[in-house]
């Protein structure tokens, strides 16, 4: 079993940075795949980016140059650093987890989902 809490989300201007947390308990393991998405009102939920074995990267073009995720080295902690916002940024930002590796940015991929928390760019 897994559990997933994200913190860090606020309101920020364009051009502004946020970095979002997510604390994960339970059976998480290095080689575990964790990934951030996000979803917009009247928009499907997407993948932002994830991290397979705490060193490969995966993001979405939106966000290429703008994010990184990282994880800590006890592998309990994801991260996400937002830089240069903009306010189509603007969405819930949810953390997931999977055992698997299997299109890491697809939200199936995923079993194991936090509440999300809001980021909202003005």
């Amino acid at each position: 079993h897994v559990q997933l809490v994200e913190s860090g989300g606020g309101s920020a201007q364009a051009g502004g940075s946020l970095i979002l947390s997510c604390a994960a308990s339970g059976y998480i393991y290095s080689s575990s795949c964790l990934g951030w998405f996000r979803k917009a009102p009247g928009k499907e939920r997407e993948g932002v980016a994830a991290i397979y074995g705490g060193v490969t990267t995966y993001y979405a073009d939106s966000v290429k140059g703008r994010f990184t995720i990282s994880r800590d080295n006890a592998g309990n902690t994801l991260y996400l650093q937002m830089n240069s916002l903009k306010p189509e940024d603007t969405a819930m930002y949810y953390c997931a987890a999977s055992y698997r590796l299997s299109r890491p940015l697809t939200p199936a991929t995923y079993g194991y989902w936090g509440q999300g928390t809001q980021v909202t760019v003005s």
